[in-house]
């Protein structure tokens, strides 16, 4: 049957179709050689940290779980949204996960496995940081399905939402969250009743005539008026015990300042005594410039490109060590760490210490955070749920800095 859409399915990726074809060819090599039992430690790290990260969310543990579920393999890893750097504090390189079994099962699928790092890391860390630079209690939508392949869109939502944001406007990503969708409106309803009726008021109107009680209202503000100008009529439209608030999408060649267009519309908003109308901002908004927004007065957020663009996290996967004669032998490549390691985790003058040593080494005043998550093929770990990840991101974000 001929594929409607370029992209693989669940089937393809699990099958290992979507990798590299010199794994393929290198099982090929260790099977006509006999060698495609040799058992090896695969040790997977940063290689390196795009725009000058100084820390990452680790992230994509549960998609490399369940694409290696069923194979001859154990796996131990750090726990998935570990806020880590990409060394440990004598400069080595922390491995985030041990692969344990005969290379042959598992060479082809380090292409797909390296992309779900890759991806999820990039676009948790870059939520990470927004939500470091708004404080916990900001309101940060994620509105960033219509930037991504639509296949990867519930992806993104969950990652997004792990990374610290409250919701997700896509259906099928809110699905995966178990979670509502959270959205406001689009200019395409306001320009329909501007166009058939001459007064785009009309569309707030519907829309609180026509949705549940259950959804905000919230009134876009900025399609045809000045942002305050329309703020206000919109509070006047639906009642002031109506209206959640305002969202100003302000186009670039109109925003000049758009600090100064968001305090100016809660100053005129109080004045006229609705001080409880919130507003809600989005577009261009990123870890540099939401705080200046927060300050002028700006309620809670729609961020889509910024994170839908964040930059992958470049991992790497290497064979540290290969087992010869039931002994494991530390071997690697040039310019990596050979040997099987561990990660161990230790908090000193409220910062975060990683120390990475050798299997079997004991540290006394710091905690072990590797854990076995797949013991011959089978998932021997609880996964947390997308609200256990998200806290235990946010938990972690005092200890660090942008």
């Amino acid at each position: 049957m001929e594929k409607r859409f370029i992209m693989a399915n669940d089937k393809e990726i699990k099958e290992g179709k979507v990798t590299d074809i010199y794994f393929v060819r290198t099982e090929e090599i260790l099977k006509a050689k006999k060698l495609h039992n040799v058992e090896v430690n695969a040790e997977i790290t940063i290689s390196s940290v795009p725009n000058g990260w100084k820390w990452v969310v680790y992230a994509g543990l549960r998609e490399v779980l369940k694409l290696l579920e069923g194979l001859p393999v154990d796996i131990y890893s750090i726990p998935e949204g570990t806020i880590i750097s990409r060394e440990d504090i004598n400069g080595i390189r922390i491995p985030v996960m041990n692969i344990r079994g005969p290379y042959a099962a598992f060479a082809i699928y380090e292409t797909p496995l390296l992309g779900f790092l890759a991806a999820a890391t990039g676009v948790a860390t870059k939520a990470a940081r927004i939500r470091k630079r708004a404080g916990k209690n900001t309101l940060i939508v994620y509105f960033g399905a219509r930037r991504n392949h639509p296949a990867v869109a519930p992806f993104y939502d969950f990652y997004a939402y792990v990374g610290g944001f409250n919701s997700v406007s896509c259906i099928a990503g809110s699905e995966f969250l178990g979670k509502k969708p959270v959205g406001t409106m689009p200019h395409s309803l306001l320009i329909i009743f501007r166009a058939i009726y001459g007064d785009h008021r009309l569309g707030w109107k519907a829309f609180h005539e026509v949705m549940p009680p259950e959804v905000p209202r919230i009134c876009l503000a900025d399609t045809f008026w000045d942002e305050v100008e329309e703020s206000i009529e919109a509070v006047k439209t639906l009642g002031p015990n109506n209206i959640w608030g305002v969202r100003l999408d302000t186009p670039g060649s109109r925003k000049g300042n758009f600090a100064a267009i968001v305090r100016e519309v809660k100053w005129k908003l109080s004045q006229l005594g609705y001080k409880n109308v919130k507003v809600f901002v989005s577009g261009g908004i990123d870890e540099h410039n939401i705080k200046e927004l927060i300050e002028a007065g700006a309620d809670g957020f729609g961020i889509g490109s910024a994170v839908a663009s964040a930059p992958p996290v470049d991992f790497a996967m290497d064979i540290t060590a290969v087992k010869v004669n039931g002994k494991w032998i530390p071997i690697t490549k040039r310019g990596k760490f050979s040997g099987i390691k561990t990660v161990w985790k230790r908090i000193k003058q409220s910062k975060v210490e990683y120390i990475v040593t050798s299997e079997g080494t004991n540290i006394d005043d710091a905690e072990c955070i590797m854990r076995k998550y797949i013991e011959n093929g089978k998932i021997i770990q609880k996964l947390p749920s997308p609200d256990d990840l998200r806290e235990y991101v946010i938990s972690q974000l005092d200890y660090f800095e942008l």
